[in-house]
């Protein structure tokens, strides 16, 4: 079993972008009109150099345009990286978030989406964000509430999977823990909460989430399980309700 958020990062996200294709599916059943690409970028930059560490795969990119930024992507994953090369004008750096291979003061903003909770010391990569940032320079950090997509939780404690836990394998990096954080690093901290939930008709996007979590694979009767649960709740309810809590936080170097 992994031990530490990095190794459970690498054992998820090293060799394929598919567990998080998975997982960013799920929220186009959100209830906000405004996806979360699109409600981000209207809270970032229109200009300047831009970093982006952990990128993923590059998934923000495909739908926001970037063409007055000089657009630098990073993650650790190698089958990310070679995802993060198809975004037109971008440079791709392979690297951790804990050691970026850049000069210090060299960019107007840094962006952590979704990405400090899977780091060993989140401290650690604010630093680096800060070191490479010019001052007056922002960083935008995304990260989830403690009770984030927690009926999630709950079906895979309902089949005995506690590997599917959202903070089983991460840190403590939350929207409750966060602010503090990048407050030991930053100034003029804020916090902006994305209004979303879910609201998801079918058992078969809630399965594939809840596998792309798994530490090992779903067996048949565990997936029966799954579909069940999910089944009855529609049944009840005309959709499976899933709570979001997503902040974005934002600070001053």
């Amino acid at each position: 079993m992994t031990s530490t958020p990095s190794a459970r990062a690498v054992q998820q996200y090293a060799g394929t972008t598919g567990n998080l294709t998975a997982r960013i599916a799920l929220h186009s059943y959100g209830t906000n009109p405004q996806d979360w690409f699109a409600w981000l970028a209207a809270r970032l930059p229109a200009a300047g150099e831009v970093l982006e560490a952990g990128a993923g795969t590059g998934k923000l990119w495909t739908q926001v345009a970037h063409d007055r930024l000089r657009l630098t992507l990073t993650d650790f994953s190698p089958a990310m990286c070679a995802q993060l090369a198809t975004v037109p004008g971008a440079r791709v750096v392979r690297c951790d978030a804990s050691g970026l291979p850049f000069a210090e003061a060299g960019f107007d903003t840094v962006i952590a989406n979704h990405m400090l909770y899977h780091v060993d010391d989140p401290l650690a990569a604010l630093r680096e964000f800060a070191r490479v940032l010019r001052p007056g320079g922002r960083v935008a950090v995304a990260t989830n509430g403690r009770h984030h997509l927690a009926e999630l939780d709950e079906v895979g404690a309902a089949i005995g999977r506690g590997d599917l836990g959202q903070w089983r394998f991460q840190n403590d990096f939350s929207a409750e823990t966060g602010p503090g954080l990048v407050g030991q690093v930053f100034r003029d901290v804020r916090v902006e909460r994305y209004p979303c939930d879910l609201r998801v008709p079918a058992a078969a996007p809630v399965l594939a989430y809840l596998e792309s979590m798994a530490a090992g694979p779903l067996s048949a009767p565990e997936r029966s399980a799954v579909q069940d649960i999910v089944q009855a709740r529609i049944a009840a309810d005309g959709v499976f309700r899933v709570r979001k809590h997503t902040v974005l936080i934002t600070a001053v170097r």
